[in-house]
């Protein structure tokens, strides 16, 4: 039986790898934010042996893996995004209970973003010109927001970790592509926070970590066509005058 051109016995291989990642995962997690190395001998005669499955992150990991096979097909776009997926949704945790990026996390990030820009690079230069453009504007808007913020509020408007977040990825989605998760998160975050607001969940004063909202943007810049995100951002932006 094929799905999409693929037979499902890779949707179901595929899916026990994310099964796997998410597992791992969960113990690099508890690593990264306390600044320990991941894979160490603790990994094996403690982590291991003791190993607790934690359906709410090895679900959704084994989900999105099945969801890039089916929408990348084996491409190399689809090798980049499956060992992207664990990494940002890792960011997204550590960041949602610490209030922290981890800065081995988001250099493994760049580093994955680099490996792959060079590959890319050597059968399209302008592919690779696009990626280190993306890493330079995703980098860039947050860093001037974030110094903007601290002049004109005497605080951080958002992290450093946000910074170099956007510029990890940046180098991975190329410039058009970043611009839209600038764009989608600060939207998610305005809309999100408003709610917490309104419902009390959190004070005026209590710090609302981005992280999150920069990931939840990058899925949808992976799952949503270009064109239709677009659309979408275009109809938002313009109280939906905009007409194609």
């Amino acid at each position: 039986m094929y799905i999409n051109n693929i037979h499902i016995l890779y949707y179901f291989f595929i899916g026990l790898l994310g099964l796997a990642v998410g597992q791992v995962m969960n113990w690099a997690n508890v690593r990264l934010e306390n600044h320990e190395k991941v894979f160490c001998k603790e990994f094996f005669t403690t982590y291991i042996p003791h190993m607790k499955v934690n359906f709410f992150l090895i679900i959704p990991i084994a989900i999105i893996y099945i969801a890039l096979l089916y929408l990348y097909g084996f491409q190399m776009k689809l090798l980049e995004f499956l060992i992207l997926t664990p990494l940002i949704i890792s960011a997204l945790v550590i960041d949602y209970r610490k209030q922290i990026i981890p800065n081995r996390l988001t250099l493994t990030i760049f580093e994955i973003g680099i490996i792959f820009t060079f590959i890319s690079g050597l059968s399209d230069i302008n592919v690779f010109l696009d990626r280190i453009l993306g890493m330079i504007a995703g980098g860039g808007i947050f860093l001037i927001i974030t110094l903007i913020g601290g002049l004109i509020a005497g605080k951080e408007a958002m992290g450093f970790g946000d910074v170099k977040l956007m510029g990890a990825l940046g180098i991975t989605f190329g410039l058009s592509n970043t611009i839209m998760i600038a764009v989608i998160s600060f939207l998610l975050g305005a809309i999100i926070s408003i709610i917490l607001l309104a419902t009390k969940k959190k004070k005026s004063d209590e710090y609302i970590p981005f992280g999150p909202f920069i990931v939840l943007a990058t899925f949808l810049i992976m799952f949503v066509p270009h064109y239709i995100m677009l659309l979408i951002l275009l109809k938002i932006f313009t109280l939906g005058t905009f007409k194609i």
